[in-house]
This record gives C-alpha cells, sequence and structure tokens, in this order.
C-alpha cells in the first residue's frame, strides 16, 4: 500500500507539466492574437487560459487524492479526483461559451486579419506542445488510472482540435478575404469542445454517484466467481463501486453451516486472491453465510429488511451441504 500511495504521489509532476505547457501556450497564443486581430487565435488563448487553471485544479486533486486513508476517510482520498475533471469539463463550457461570444460579435462586425503568416506560425507551435503534452498525460492518466489526468490530456486535446480548427479559418480568410469565415470556424470550434465537457462532466458525475465498475470489470469478477459456484459454493449481493483509481469489490459467499470458521476463511482468502490477479487495485469485502440458514437469503439488498420472512426456505431450492466442497482447480 506504501508503495501504491508514492505512485499516487508521483503524478503531481505531471500537473507540473501541463501547467507549464499552458503558461508556455498561453503566451505563444495571446503573440499570435497582437499579430493578426483573429477572433479566432484569441479563443483559442482563451482556452489555454482555462487550461492553467484547470491544470491548477488538478495538481490540488491529485495532491489530496494522494493521501492514505485516515480515521475521516477510512476509504482513502481518491474521489477527490472527480472534482479536478468535473472542474474540467466545467471550465471548458465556460471556454466554449466565450469562445461563442466573442465569435459572434466578431460575426456582426467583422474585421480584417493582419500579418496572418507570422500568426499562424506561432500557433502551430503552441498546438504542437499541447500535443505533445496531452499525449504524455493521456498515458500516464491510463496506466495509473487517474481520471483528472485523462480529463487534463482530453481538455487539452480539445484544444489542440481548436487550434486546427482556427488555423483552417484563419487560413481561409487569408485565401479567400471573407472575413466572417474566422468567426464561423470559432463557433464551429465552441459546439465541438462543448461536447467534450459534456462528456468529462458526465464521467465525474457518475463516479461520484458509486457508479458500478465497467461491464468488462464485472464480467471478469463474476468469471472468477463462477468457478467456485461450480463446485456447490453460492454467492450473492455482488456490488462493486468505482473511486478514482481504486476498485471496490463485496459480496456474500454462502457456504454448508457445518465447515468450521477456518475452512470458511481459507475458501474467501483463496476467492479474494483469485479476485486480486483478475482485478488489480481492487478491495474486495467478503461476508460468510450458512446455505443452510434460510436468513442468509433475505439480505441480498442494500437495505437489509428488519424482519426475516418466515417461509423464506420455501423460496428456494435444496441447496448443498456437503462439508468436503473445495476450490477449484486451474
Amino acid at each position: 500500500m506504501t508503495s501504491d500511495i508514492a505512485d499516487r504521489s508521483s503524478l503531481t509532476r505531471f500537473a507540473w507539466l501541463s501547467i507549464a505547457a499552458a503558461v508556455l501556450t498561453i503566451a505563444l497564443k495571446a503573440v499570435a492574437y497582437l499579430l493578426t486581430g483573429s477572433v479566432g487565435l484569441l479563443s483559442d488563448a482563451v482556452e489555454s487560459l482555462v487550461n492553467l487553471v484547470g491544470a491548477l485544479m488538478a495538481l490540488a486533486m491529485l495532491t489530496i487524492a494522494a493521501r492514505p486513508a485516515d480515521e475521516d476517510h477510512p476509504y482513502g482520498h481518491s474521489k477527490a479526483e472527480y472534482f479536478s475533471s468535473g472542474v474540467e469539463g466545467t471550465l471548458i463550457l465556460v471556454a466554449a461559451v466565450s469562445i461563442g461570444v466573442a465569435a459572434i460579435q466578431r460575426l456582426i462586425v467583422p474585421k480584417p486579419l493582419e500579418q496572418i503568416g507570422l500568426g499562424l506560425g506561432v500557433s502551430i507551435v503552441a498546438s504542437l506542445v499541447n500535443l505533445f503534452v496531452a499525449l504524455v498525460l493521456l498515458r500516464a492518466g491510463k496506466r495509473y488510472h487517474s481520471v483528472t489526468l485523462e480529463a487534463n490530456a482530453q481538455h487539452l486535446m480539445t484544444d489542440v482540435w481548436t487550434s486546427a480548427g482556427v488555423l483552417i479559418g484563419v487560413g481561409a480568410v487569408a485565401l479567400t478575404d471573407l472575413e466572417r469565415l474566422d468567426p464561423i470556424v470559432a463557433l464551429l470550434v465552441a459546439g465541438n469542445i462543448s461536447w467534450s465537457g459534456v462528456r468529462i462532466i458526465q464521467k465525474s458525475v457518475l463516479g461520484l454517484m458509486d457508479t458500478a465498475l465497467p461491464l468488462e470489470e464485472q464480467n471478469a469478477i463474476q468469471r472468477v466467481l463462477e468457478r467456485y459456484r461450480e463446485t456447490g459454493v453460492q454467492y450473492h449481493a455482488l456490488r462493486t463501486r468505482e473511486a478514482g483509481a481504486r476498485r471496490f469489490v463485496s459480496f456474500h459467499v454462502l457456504v454448508p453451516g457445518v465447515w468450521t470458521v477456518q475452512h470458511g476463511h481459507s475458501l474467501l482468502e483463496r476467492i479474494e486472491s483469485d479476485l486480486h490477479l483478475a482485478l488489480p487495485n481492487a478491495t474486495v469485502f467478503t461476508h460468510l453465510e450458512s446455505l443452510n440458514d434460510p436468513a442468509s437469503w433475505d439480505d441480498t439488498a442494500l437495505d437489509r429488511a428488519e424482519t426475516l420472512s418466515t417461509d423464506s426456505a420455501t423460496k428456494h431450492p435444496q441447496l448443498p451441504s456437503d462439508n468436503n466442497i473445495d476450490a477449484p482447480t486451474g
């Protein structure tokens, strides 16, 4: 666990990389705007300013998320990453609105562009910086299962796409002398990045709402448990949730009532070990119950009923009570 905490703490270096990139691209794009007077390039610079705020938020949340569990937060602090990605998505939407307002104003009152070649050159350099950092963050986000880094990378990629659109718009103005092409492209860019912001916010909300693990990970869990079910052991009340880089899995295991505590405990240890192999970074909680007690089947709901059904035993098929059930092999 200590090494895992150290790894999470090291993720802040990626946030610092994002901060440095944001400062550099803000300067470059501001110069490009001042040279050309393009509202498209201005919108590009505004989004880079938003990138800086997002990167600072990412740094703060990654620092908090790396903290170990304590008395007030026994499940750790990993959910802090969802706040960062949520803010990142919101900032993208704010940037989209700002771009849209500026573009509409320029659409109503067109303005000729100046020094287009030099301005585009500066903007291209800034875009390449963002592309490089976005790819680094995206790779790190997937490797460390960090929603913060993934959101920051997606934000930077929207900046890259924004820059590409702006470059097309400014280039089109240079070729055609149609000044309104610049704000029209800026509006299209605003619409595109809005969708990216909505998706990032949606993912953050799902994480804060304790949404179940992705289907492929649930299937991996069930494949392990089904191997044990084939031996006569039963399970139910399977629940999963994701909190940043951590996965939580809980379920009840039902075994013959005549088993000793040690026998049942050994089985749970084997099951948990198999699940950790199938799903790294998972915290597994198991609860041992008797196959022979009807009450064991009345606690599948999240909130167990206060009174148990007296005829529960008749609701379920005859279950095995062999004392020789062992873990599956292979």
